[in-house]
């Protein structure tokens, strides 16, 4: 059985956020938790947290062990926009700065599947 959770609208970019799910695709739930935690990357800690959501609900609402899931499938995707804002710089110039946005959807599933 496929169990997932998903985080919309955080901050960070897509781009940092795929490197970080390419790393745990394939693994079981317990390893994937071991490396995201010491990752030193910031997104890091978001997709954990995404993890830890989607083996909760595994356990609590279809009744499946922790120790068999792995994890099927870990996507990154392009939030709806990005927020942009404006730095002065010298000579009344400004610089943009862009602040992206994105979701991420862990799915989980037993070793049965």
């Amino acid at each position: 059985m496929r169990v997932s959770a998903t985080a919309r609208y955080l901050r960070g970019s897509t781009r940092k956020a795929r490197l970080i799910t390419s790393q745990i695709k394939g693994k079981p739930v317990e390893e994937a938790a071991a490396l995201l935690r010491f990752m030193p990357q910031d997104a890091a800690r978001d997709i954990g947290h995404v993890l830890k959501s989607a083996t909760a609900n595994a356990e609590n609402n279809h009744n499946l062990a922790a120790a068999d899931l792995f994890v099927a499938d870990a996507i990154a995707n392009e939030g709806p926009h990005t927020i942009k804002r404006w730095q002065p710089r010298a000579q009344g110039r400004a610089f943009p700065i862009h602040k992206p946005m994105t979701h991420i959807t862990i799915v989980v599933a037993d070793q049965e599947a």
